[in-house]
């Protein structure tokens, strides 16, 4: 079933993503659910926060690049419970990244593309690898969202004041995406 994506302003966006345990509810439908709604909206990766599950759950397919990034070639992950720890001795990389939640933005972040990533699989496997390049930006982008963090959190202050009207608006519930959208609830005026 194709979700909804919730949209930047939305408060299950910044909040606390619980682990995930073996009879976590309905978790292989939630996991398909993900998928299905990611290859509907066009994305490389989603997040269950994005879908409005607050679970370290992250799906990533980044199949569709392998034509700029050779490595990339059926790399396809389901990500429960990542932890990431990013190699501080090798250089920044700037590159532009979007987001389903954030529609119509685009914006250059810096990230060191060196990472060691342990998680779980489907079947609560565990697993550890070094991921270098663009994938680990992708990884780190992703959980990113299980951190409460979206990626225009990360860009300058002066690049933020600049699209802060376009923020604004989607917090508003101004946007407009080409999918299913769930946009923060009306807060009320005191």
């Amino acid at each position: 079933m194709i979700l909804p994506i919730y949209i930047y302003g939305h408060p299950v966006l910044r909040a606390e993503n619980a682990e995930v345990t073996p009879d976590y509810p309905n978790l292989q439908e939630l996991i398909e659910n993900m998928k299905e709604t990611m290859y509907h909206t066009q994305g490389i990766g989603i997040a269950a926060p994005q879908v409005g599950v607050n679970a370290r759950i992250v799906y990533i397919d980044v199949d569709v690049l392998a034509e700029d990034f050779p490595e990339l070639k059926d790399v396809r992950m389901v990500l429960i419970n990542p932890k990431i720890t990013v190699d501080e001795s090798a250089s920044p990389v700037t590159r532009e990244e979007g987001c389903l939640s954030v529609p119509g933005i685009h914006e250059n972040v810096q990230r060191i593309e060196k990472i060691h990533l342990a998680w779980q699989d489907e079947q609560f496997q565990q697993h550890e690898k070094d991921i270098e390049g663009y994938l680990a930006r992708v990884v780190q982008h992703e959980c990113d969202h299980l951190e409460k963090t979206l990626f225009v959190d990360r860009i300058s202050p002066i690049r933020k004041q600049i699209i802060r009207s376009k923020l604004n608006n989607m917090m508003k519930g101004k946007v407009s995406c080409d999918y299913k959208c769930k946009i923060a609830p009306a807060r009320r005026k005191k």
